[in-house]
């Protein structure tokens, strides 16, 4: 009997933890950003989007598979496989992971404050400062992990709830767009690859994959666990994408041009009022919260591997992430220079790490005996290869603009 319970805890525990890592990773993916991409691409492509939503669905899966399969295999976080890879080459990974984490985190405290702002009227950076304080709070919980898993869940629920409201309420052409989602009028190539960087790219992708191996589901043996969360998570970010493309479809196709300023605040008020503006609020303060958590998380766990004192105080790490960034958007402001740069270079990361991964997939050194198939090797190979590509324009393109 005794035992019987042990095995249907460990149960309950391993789909908590495959929950929270797959909730994790999505909701890091759902962040102020995130919402306004989407806003802005359905304004211009209208219900072509839809296409631009399943391609890059299915190139995510085929990015964040091969990452968390393999990190689940060695054993080993992203940037420590890297090294294995070619010597050095996980610091230069980890640096640039962090740099964008920290920028994008900036962006990401922000994005709570005005979310908040928009919730209770209070100025954005109280709002800042509150959402600070409860992902802080996360983190000084003793059993920050288990806080971590539930936090994302509730509000990616939350988030994925409030949404589905006005996007019904926006009355949109769900036909036209499940036409358009596999004969699009148009097709964007470079929409496509900027929502698939947006979504497994960065610190992204990693996220939950450092989640499982911290809670110790790894292993050949927990592959099919692994593979099962990877393609939960993509799932769950792609749920939101798509209800709040519909949400915005609705209201464009009614002939309302988005505020350039904020086009997703314009689709929530237009389609549901005062209540409207106060349910994007709420959602954008959710985003803020669970990205900020998402970026600290991840971040400090690419910092691990240059000191071992790092993985002793990882939570204190964390916290120190997180009142940093939020310092320098109070004092400093959305620092330009830091938030234009990294965003180029965060077009290089998936493809660096995603190419990494894809050699150590087929190292006996790393691997040992396991076998990665063939076809996910290639799938993986042509994504990095078209991330790679968009990624160095962008880089350029950033370069000239900014000089």
């Amino acid at each position: 009997m005794t035992n019987q319970f042990d095995e249907k805890e460990n149960r309950r525990k391993r789909l908590s933890v495959m929950a929270g890592a797959a909730f994790l990773m999505a909701t890091s993916a759902i962040g102020p950003g995130f919402l306004t991409q989407t806003a802005v691409f359905t304004e211009d492509l209208l219900a072509s989007f839809a296409f631009v939503i399943l391609a890059s669905i299915i190139l995510d899966i085929g990015a964040q598979m091969n990452i968390w399969r393999i990190i689940a295999v060695a054993r080993m976080k992203g940037q420590d496989i890297a090294n294995e890879v070619l010597p050095g080459l996980g610091y230069l990974v980890a640096f640039f992971i962090v740099l964008g984490g920290l920028a994008f985190n900036i962006g990401n405290v922000a994005g709570g404050g005005l979310g908040f702002n928009a919730l209770t009227g209070v100025s954005t950076t109280t709002g800042a400062v509150v959402t600070a304080f409860i992902c802080i709070l996360v983190f000084i919980y003793k059993e920050a992990g288990a806080a971590m898993d539930l936090i994302v869940r509730a509000l990616g629920a939350l988030m994925i709830a409030l949404t589905a409201y006005v996007m019904f309420v926006s009355s949109p052409p769900v036909g036209e767009a499940a036409l358009r989602s596999v004969a699009p009028v148009e097709i964007d190539i470079l929409t496509i690859i900027t929502i698939v960087g947006g979504t497994v790219g960065g610190y992204i992708t990693f996220a939950g994959g450092h989640r499982l191996l911290d809670a110790g589901i790894s292993g050949k043996e927990n592959i099919r666990y692994v593979t099962n969360t990877s393609i939960t998570g993509i799932v769950v970010a792609s749920i939101m994408r798509v209800l709040l493309f519909l949400a915005v479809l609705g209201v464009v196709s009614a002939g309302v041009s988005l505020d350039p300023d904020n086009p997703t605040a314009t689709v929530f008020l237009t389609a549901a009022g005062d209540v409207g503006l106060r349910l994007f609020g709420l959602v954008l303060w959710a985003a803020g919260i669970t990205s900020v958590v998402g970026a600290a998380y991840t971040s400090v766990s690419f910092l691990t591997s240059f000191h071992p004192s790092i993985e002793k105080n990882k939570r204190y790490w964390t916290i120190a992430f997180i009142l940093f960034s939020t310092g320098v958007f109070i004092f400093v402001g959305e620092p330009v220079f830091l938030l234009i740069f990294a965003g180029a270079f965060n077009g290089l990361i998936l493809p660096l790490t995603l190419g990494s991964i894809l050699l150590a997939a087929h190292s006996s050194k790393i691997v040992k005996d396991y076998r990665h198939p063939i076809w996910m090797t290639v799938f993986g190979a042509l994504v990095a290869l078209a991330t790679a590509v968009l990624g160095i324009r962008t880089l350029i393109t950033q370069f000239q603009n900014f000089f």
